[in-house]
């Protein structure tokens, strides 16, 4: 770990602020329906709290586009936390501005205090370094522990360290270490299972990925462009037609370097992605042309276990399939359960893959489980993260 940690500087008694990462959902009766990102930041919110510091948690939270939005507020997040930590977390009614002096002011040693939603503000998004010193003014320390948001420069994950001595909290350190070791020295046969939606999304990522591997396997609606690209027809299904030559050139690289390629081989497809739609298992050269490849099939599921039993390296990113609907998510539980079984390193690439894991019972089983999507494919492809660069150097 090249930057500095809690561990290497005192926080007793001082005000620290903390960028946390608590985008969580929230469901229409004003409830958090997943606690995760609450619970991966316990560590170092209790670690404050035993060291006696006074400790101030920001966070954005939806996509609020710097306006007040009322579903967007924090108070079921301080309810939330409250509940897990066994102990009051006062929230406040702005993360800027009088109010929140008066509050931090009004802190005792141990205490939690939230702010709210950080990007009520406009200049949150546009790093504005005077909205960054206001967020920073309260604080004398600042921890940044929000790795799903690293990979962005805000005001909240990089302006701040501008006023404040920044250093990396227990999650980011543990993001950090994961991420690193897979990205510096992986085990061998390194593989990657690689969904989602979108060839676009991740395409620099997938030719940075080609440089690392040895086996890659795309699944989810991104396959569809793939199969497209090798003259399939993929009937109805999700597909960015104008990304075939960018999905040619990728298999091209793939060959070239000596990176076993797979893509499914057989599929589960439905007129419509809902729960009890009508569904048909096909090879990938039988798709009906009124359906959708929502799921791979059982072959495939074969095909995949079977090249991922001797990996001693594998990163996940992006579910298989519509993972969300019980009859379009057994291809990515049969994955995760595959990954539990055999005996490598196995790091999860946050978002939708983390949830599918848990889902499928084997999350305990993982390695490890990113809180960064975005952030993780980032780190992997080689880019500096802002949020990290910009923490103090060990």
């Amino acid at each position: 770990m090249v930057k500095k940690t809690l561990r290497d500087i005192d926080t007793a008694g001082k005000r620290v602020l903390v960028r946390v990462d608590f985008n969580v959902p929230i469901n229409g009766s004003g409830n958090v329906t997943d606690d995760n990102r609450l619970r991966t930041a316990l560590p170092t919110i209790n670690y404050l709290v035993e060291n006696k510091a006074k400790v101030i948690l920001v966070s954005h939270l939806g996509r609020p586009k710097g306006k007040v939005v009322e579903k967007y507020k924090m108070d079921p997040v301080a309810e939330s936390l409250s509940g897990l930590m066994g102990r009051r977390v006062v929230k406040v009614d702005d993360c800027v501005g009088e109010v929140t002096k008066n509050a931090v002011a009004g802190m005792k040693e141990g205490d939690v205090l939230l702010l709210e939603n950080v990007r009520f503000h406009p200049e949150e998004e546009k790093n504005d370094a005077g909205f960054a010193r206001r967020l920073a003014e309260p604080a004398e320390v600042f921890v940044n522990d929000a790795f799903g948001a690293a990979h962005r420069a805000h005001a909240s994950t990089t302006g701040v360290a501008r006023f404040l001595p920044a250093v990396a909290g227990f999650l980011m350190e543990k993001e950090l270490e994961a991420l690193g070791g897979i990205l510096e020295a992986p085990g061998r046969p390194f593989a990657a299972v690689i969904g989602g939606a979108k060839v676009s999304d991740k395409i620099n990522f997938l030719s940075s990925l080609l440089q690392k591997v040895d086996l890659l396997i795309i699944g989810g609606g991104m396959a569809n462009t793939f199969l497209a690209a090798q003259g399939y027809d993929v009937g109805k299904s999700l597909l960015e037609a104008d990304k075939a030559g960018l999905a040619k050139e990728i298999i091209k690289e793939a060959g070239d370097r000596g990176v076993k390629f797979l893509l499914p081989v057989d599929v589960v497809a439905a007129k419509e992605a809902a729960p009890g739609a009508a569904r048909v298992t096909v090879t990938v050269d039988q798709i009906p042309p009124d359906y959708m490849v929502l799921d791979i099939g059982p072959k495939t599921v074969a095909y995949f276990t079977e090249a991922l039993k001797n990996a001693k390296t594998v990163f996940w990113n992006g579910p298989i399939g519509v993972f969300e609907i019980e009859d379009f998510s057994r291809g990515t539980k049969a994955v995760a359960r595959a990954l539990a079984g055999i005996d490598a390193v196995t790091v999860i690439g946050g978002g939708d893959s983390v949830a599918a894991v848990r889902d499928a019972g084997v999350a305990d089983k993982m390695t490890h489980n990113s809180t960064g999507g975005g952030a993780s494919l980032k780190f992997l492809e080689g880019k500096q993260l802002p949020g990290v660069a910009a923490l103090l150097d060990r």
